[in-house]
């Protein structure tokens, strides 16, 4: 009686490579592709657009507060912000 027959094990390595070669083509076949109707498209420039503006205007309305000299920082709010940093060099 063979215990360990190599005629058996060879079948099972072609098997493998076979396997692996035919996962490789499947995978470099498949493509995704997403299209993007003329409806969303316009939608998602008017949104761009509207954001732009309010950006805009939020930085011109800062301008104008420093210039005037009405500009407040709440240095309560950056200590806040700035505290993880100087735990994090002291320890």
């Amino acid at each position: 009686m063979k215990i360990n027959e190599t005629q058996r094990l060879g079948a099972i390595q072609h098997y493998q490579k076979q396997h692996a070669v035919n996962r490789s083509t499947q995978k470099s076949m498949r493509k995704d592709e997403l299209t993007i109707s003329t409806e969303a498209k316009v939608m998602l420039d008017a949104q761009n657009r509207m954001q732009d503006t309010g950006r805009t205007e939020r930085i011109e309305e800062l301008k104008r507060a420093v210039s005037t000299g009405t500009y407040f920082v709440e240095a309560d709010k950056i200590a806040e912000k700035m505290m993880p940093l100087f735990k994090r060099n002291v320890e």
